[in-house]
């Protein structure tokens, strides 16, 4: 944590990204709540529905992120938690690793993997492409390996995988 003074690049404060990550966990208290909700909370002849525990832990998510807010609400507002090259940065990491995540029940974790690996060590580790391509293809050949063949656990596939008959 550091002081927002002139001359620094700025950034967002530390109470701004304490007071978004208080509504963020709200939030997703609000949509565990209205799920149990659709499932029922109430108590059938065996017990407790099935929502009423996720009921239970949403509500205390949502008085947590109240508390929390409360906490954060009167805090300096000069504190910055990072400036603008460290926040960017991070995202470096968690955009492609979101794309991954998302790509993977379309393109299969295999296909996915070389491509993340190999964007990841080109552009962010600046590796030379015979290395890349090394490493890129021969990790997810290795998990193939292991968890397909050796303990006999089927990963997500993709059209490659089919058109190759993995």
């Amino acid at each position: 944590m550091s002081d927002i003074s002139p001359g620094h690049s700025g950034g967002p404060s530390q109470r701004t990204m304490e007071i978004g990550v208080c509504v963020a966990t709200a939030v997703f208290g609000a949509i565990v709540i209205i799920g149990s909700l659709k499932v029922g909370i109430g108590w059938g002849s065996e017990g407790p529905k099935s929502g009423f525990f996720p009921f239970c832990v949403g509500l205390m998510i949502i008085l947590s992120s109240v508390m929390n807010l409360l906490q954060a609400w009167p805090s300096d507002r000069r504190s910055r938690f990072a400036d603008w090259g460290q926040l960017r940065q991070v995202m470096s990491v968690l955009v492609p690793t979101a794309i991954y995540v998302v790509a993977i029940p379309y393109i299969g974790i295999y296909v996915a993997s070389v491509a993340l690996i190999g964007s990841f060590m080109r552009w962010l580790g600046h590796y030379r492409w015979p290395l890349t391509a090394a490493i890129a293809i021969g990790v997810p050949i290795a998990v193939y390996l292991m968890f397909e063949k050796f303990f006999l656990v089927p990963l997500p596939k993709g059209p490659l995988e089919e058109f190759l008959n993995l």
